[in-house]
């Protein structure tokens, strides 16, 4: 008996310490979870329900039910948006992780001033967007921008850039060269986890550099390149801040992306309830790519561990 009396003793003690440790650290962590609760829960389910409703900020919301929904599918610019951003995700996402791989490769090479190299390129990345944006809407003027200058002095005409309904896109898809900087060192830190000893064996098979890039490299940074193209796609389908500056979602539409669209739904007619729709049809459709990606990520992805 006094054992057990022992036992459940220490017991009672080690489950008052438990608990006290859990208060501790729920007490230590309460800023976090009330600003979480409020400031990212709260916002994320209340716009499930203005999604449902007609609301803008100077009446209460009104019930309609799936009439958002509804007028969201017969919306002609709706649908634009939907194509403009599918057609700058196609083409930036790829167009981005190559060169980012490509100039983490050439990162990784032993020759001198490499400190330099590495922080002449990852630099841009820390210049906020919207003086970033200003700027290229300098470089890409179509009258007196530096890049149809230089075009000029090769005899090539310069297109219209921004100002062109058939450029437009693809302007923004070359910026994308200039916010590679990030996904860079992710690079740039993943070849340099490759075990040299893999090299050495693809060289005495005989294999060239395409061979031990295409066999060693890019499958030992796989991982690497998983995360990046999942960060990449979410970014893309938000994208915003480049085209409010530079385009306003003009010439013709051509550079109203799904987020533009969504803000003047929003802040410029506030339409709340059809915003708030926008939104989630948004996050299911990228909640969905990304399982997608995700699902399929094992015929490509190589984890050192399994």
């Amino acid at each position: 008996m006094p054992a057990d009396v022992a036992r459940q003793t220490a017991g009672r003690a080690a489950r008052r310490q438990r608990n006290r440790r859990l208060r501790l650290g729920l007490l230590f962590i309460s800023p976090w979870i009330v600003g979480f609760l409020v400031f990212t829960l709260y916002p994320f389910l209340a716009t499930l329900y203005y999604s449902f409703t007609n609301y803008s900020i100077a009446r209460s919301p009104t019930w309609v039910g799936l009439a958002n929904y509804q007028g969201l599918m017969n919306d002609h610019l709706f649908w634009v948006s939907v194509w403009n951003t599918a057609y700058y995700t196609v083409l930036e996402v790829p167009f981005s992780t190559v060169v980012a791989i490509a100039f983490a490769m050439l990162l990784n090479m032993k020759v001198r001033g490499m400190a330099f190299y590495r922080t002449a390129l990852y630099l841009p990345t820390v210049v906020p967007l919207v003086a970033g944006s200003v700027l290229w809407l300098w470089l890409f003027n179509p009258s007196f921008g530096i890049v149809n200058d230089a075009l000029g002095l090769l005899h090539i005409p310069g297109p219209g850039w921004m100002f062109s309904a058939v450029w437009a896109k693809p302007t923004f898809v070359f910026m994308g060269v200039w916010a590679v900087g990030a996904p860079m060192v992710i690079y740039l830190a993943a070849l340099q986890g490759v075990p040299q000893e893999m090299y050495e064996v693809a060289d005495l098979e005989g294999a060239g550099p395409w061979q031990r890039t295409r066999h060693v490299t890019l499958p030992m940074i796989s991982p690497a390149i998983l995360f990046n193209v999942v960060l990449a796609l979410v970014a893309a389908a938000q994208y915003f801040t480049q085209a409010f500056v530079m385009t306003q979602g003009g010439p013709d539409d051509a550079t109203m992306f799904y987020s533009l669209y969504l803000y003047e739904q929003a802040f410029s007619y506030l339409h709340l309830g059809y915003a708030s729709a926008m939104a989630w049809i948004l996050f299911v459709i990228v909640v969905v790519i990304t399982l997608l990606l995700f699902r399929f990520s094992n015929r490509w992805v190589y984890y050192a561990n399994e």
